[in-house]
């Protein structure tokens, strides 16, 4: 099946931003637009899938997204640690597949 041309307008905003996240991961625009396309109407992207971010983002483009994220407080990480141990002691044991 030969692919069709479709022609749409996009707000200068809107098609900068898809520049920059294009640039950012290394694709071309018309990729980010079709795999946008097809997550919005529920269809598997040209590729069959969608774009994997997390292989194509560069590290230094990563630290910059991770300085920006909010970060949990000394307390926040304390509870959320005590919590996962709380858990674990919560869960059956195991038994090993080798005995």
């Amino acid at each position: 099946m030969r692919d069709m041309h479709l022609t749409l307008r996009l707000s200068r905003e809107l098609a900068r931003a898809v520049a920059r996240w294009a640039r950012a991961h290394g694709v071309p625009k018309s990729q980010v637009v079709r795999d946008a396309v097809a997550a919005y109407v529920g269809v598997a992207g040209a590729g069959g899938a969608a774009i994997d971010t997390a292989r194509s983002t560069p590290a230094r483009s990563a630290a910059a997204r991770w300085a920006s994220l909010p970060h949990l407080t000394s307390q926040e990480a304390g509870g959320l640690a005590g919590g996962i141990a709380a858990s674990r002691t919560g869960l059956p044991s195991v038994e090993s597949p080798w005995e």
